[in-house]
């Protein structure tokens, strides 16, 4: 990927270090495969997750983002996979969510280290299989999507403690 290319994308520079970065989304762009982008704060996880989807097949599709850092779990399950009428006591009227909005595109999860272990289950779930159960709902809804997480702290560490799935790391 050339420099000027990186450039329209946001992102500037041309350190070793930002060379090896455009080599990697170069590499990695055109494949549909999940990817974990890991990076202190403030590093440009969002931007590199949106580069990659730029670049990648899914271009045309939506790229749609959540902080799983801001949700508590019962708000980010909603979130991520919507809701029907009456699921729970505000819920007035069905809602699709993320994942159904990014049919076609890619979601991008970020802080996915804050996600709760109940929560993990179900997106490992919905990854495996590209479908789920809206909350409250029974009816399978099918969606064809990449998903691209990122996380500020080490995730090995995590999975090592108990606060992260194995199976959803090195899914």
């Amino acid at each position: 990927v050339a420099s000027e290319e990186m450039q329209k994308l946001g992102m500037v520079g041309e350190s070793r270090a930002m060379r090896q970065l455009f080599d990697a989304l170069k590499r990695a762009a055109p494949h549909d495969s999940t990817v974990l982008i890991l990076g202190e704060s403030g590093t440009g996880k969002e931007l590199i997750a949106r580069a990659l989807h730029t670049l990648g097949p899914r271009a045309v599709g939506p790229f749609v983002a959540v902080n799983c850092a801001t949700l508590w779990d019962h708000i980010l399950e909603s979130e991520l996979f919507g809701h029907e009428r009456g699921a729970f006591t505000s819920a007035d009227r069905p809602k699709p969510g993320v994942m159904e909005t990014a049919d076609g595109g890619t979601l991008f999860l970020d802080e996915v280290n804050d996600m709760g272990l109940g929560c993990q289950a179900k997106l490992l779930r919905a990854i495996e299989r590209r479908e789920f159960r809206r909350v409250g709902g029974t009816r399978k809804i099918k969606v064809n999507l990449r998903v691209i997480a990122a996380s500020n702290v080490n995730l090995e560490d995590c999975v090592s403690s108990g606060r992260f799935r194995a199976d959803l790391y090195y899914r």
